[in-house]
């Protein structure tokens, strides 16, 4: 590699290949930088990339195979997790090996290599969820946090083990706190596994769209693409905010009711076959708390400090979700 390479500040991507990672290495594969992309599996690389890309396929709970994948990195986007224990019901311990035992890894390795360099920026993926339910909408990441479930409590977990990192001084840590991510940018990406896409989904098999309640639950929807967007910003100011979480979102709530009969007539309008329907149903015993209640995110502080804004209407996003998925399924 020649100096002027090495010259090009390092970003480390774990969780490159999924669906955020995927739409966050298509952002920051048009900087002149390196980038390290590190997943389980091997990541496709963007073409035309004027970033230089390195992949590695790699097991990140493995210490000695995360620490190969930090070495030398100016900045860490930690994206790795294992949602299995999300309602309490799939192995709880095996998903905090996951989502709180590599945090700890990766702040591990940095504070052995603290004094050898500036400290890395970490940038932790988290969830708006993490407030558990909230006392009014929207949340503004001033409220106290009371995860409900296993998984954000394990978020929390590692959340808070790179607050103290930070104030420790070997890193230079933050999280971003995200609204419900959607949108299935292309039939070929990595499947988007949330529940706007799944109802798209159902919808062009021709099932029913259920709710577990009336529809009038709000919800705060934000594209993949502005979500990768807010990654990008949040290294080019990861000094300014570092130390604490931001949350990142539209700010404006969907009533479920109103955004499923847009996934129906959506797809009906692409497939040339009958809506489907928008039903309610009782919620099951897995439900939490937090499944029946509104969550919206106000992100003025965090535009305030980065001038991020998002910039994809849920109509588009959506329009843009049915079309790529409808287009997949006449393929087959």
């Amino acid at each position: 590699m020649s100096s002027r390479d090495t010259a090009r500040p390092l970003v480390t991507v774990l969780g490159s290949a999924g669906f955020v990672g995927s739409a966050i290495v298509a952002t920051l594969a048009k900087r002149p930088i390196r980038l390290r992309l590190v997943s389980r599996r091997p990541t496709p690389v963007p073409p035309h990339a004027a970033a230089r890309i390195e992949v590695r396929a790699a097991d990140l709970t493995d210490a000695a195979e995360l620490a190969g994948a930090l070495t030398g990195a100016d900045a860490v986007i930690h994206l790795v997790k294992d949602a299995a224990g999300w309602r309490g019901v799939e192995d709880s311990a095996r998903s905090e090996r996951v989502n709180v035992g590599v945090m700890r890894d990766l702040l591990g390795h940095f504070r052995a290599h603290a004094g050898s360099g500036p400290p890395p920026a970490v940038i932790f993926a988290g969830s708006s969820s993490q407030v558990g339910v909230p006392a009014s909408v929207p949340v503004d990441g001033s409220e106290p946090d009371r995860p409900d479930t296993p998984y954000d409590r394990q978020k929390q977990a590692a959340e808070e083990l790179l607050a103290a990192a930070t104030a420790h001084g070997s890193v230079r840590g933050l999280t971003l706190r995200l609204a419900t991510v959607y949108g299935q940018v292309s039939p070929a990406g990595p499947a988007d596994p949330g529940v706007l896409t799944t109802m798209v989904r159902r919808a062009i098999a021709g099932e029913p769209l259920t709710m577990w309640h009336d529809g009038a639950i709000r919800r705060d929807f934000v594209h993949v693409h502005d979500v990768a967007s807010a990654f990008a910003a949040a290294i080019d100011h990861a000094p300014a905010l570092s130390g604490r979480h931001w949350l990142v979102g539209t700010g404006h709530g969907e009533r479920l009711r109103d955004v499923f009969g847009r996934v129906a007539r959506l797809v009906a309008a692409y497939t040339g076959k009958p809506e489907v329907a928008v039903r309610s149903v009782p919620p099951p015993d897995t439900a939490t708390p937090t499944d029946l209640c509104d969550m919206v995110v106000d992100s003025s502080a965090f535009r305030s400090v980065t001038g991020w804004r998002h910039e994809t209407a849920v109509a588009e996003g959506l329009e843009r979700t049915v079309a790529a998925l409808t287009n997949s399924s006449a393929g087959h």
